[in-house]
């Protein structure tokens, strides 16, 4: 488990001739289908997308990596080939605690298991991404959850000096600082 939780980066940019489908799709989903839920609510509902128009009007909604101030995002072949939208479904409740985060990691741990890699979106323009994918107003957008083939390598580095901002080297290998163990467990 520990080594497919290593696997699970953020990646950011991906390899876009290795196209998504459906059944790929639903069965991820699938998995998050059974994840726990406050209260077994299960008020979760999934927008999926794995066509070239559906998913350039999502991308277009997107913003990337805050830390990389010098980088607007994953150019032409290297986007997103598939795309869940994670939503509450505010007719079941107004809170939806941290399903939506338990959802998400366990897509994106499906998705490592098969050798593909996500990024979780929570810098999303909602309103616009509502609009394109023609939402009704009782869906609340959660997250994004952006999907393919990784076309970068992310490395776990110690974090230094309480400095945990992600970085690319000059070989474009995208670091990420992690806290030590004995920095984050209180005795």
């Amino acid at each position: 488990m520990k080594e497919l939780v290593k696997k699970n980066r953020s990646y950011r940019r991906f390899d876009e001739s290795r196209t998504l489908n459906q059944e790929l799709l639903r069965e991820l989903v699938d998995c998050a289908r059974l994840t726990p839920s406050g209260m077994n609510k299960q008020p979760l509902k999934y927008f999926t997308s794995w066509t070239q128009d559906i998913n350039d009007k999502i991308f277009e909604t997107l913003s990337w990596a805050g830390y990389l101030t010098d980088w607007a995002g994953p150019v032409a072949g290297e986007r997103p080939t598939g795309y869940v939208v994670i939503l509450g479904d505010k007719t079941i409740t107004e809170n939806f605690g941290c399903d939506h985060g338990i959802a998400a990691q366990t897509i994106l741990l499906a998705a490592a298991e098969q050798g593909l890699g996500g990024c979780m979106i929570g810098s999303v323009r909602r309103a616009k991404l509502r609009e394109l994918l023609k939402l009704p107003e009782h869906f609340e957008i959660l997250l994004v959850i952006a999907l393919g083939k990784p076309n970068e390598t992310v490395v776990l580095d110690d974090a230094a000096n309480d400095d945990i901002k992600y970085w690319r080297d000059d070989k474009d290998v995208h670091h990420v600082p992690k806290r030590l163990l004995t920095d984050i467990l209180i005795h």
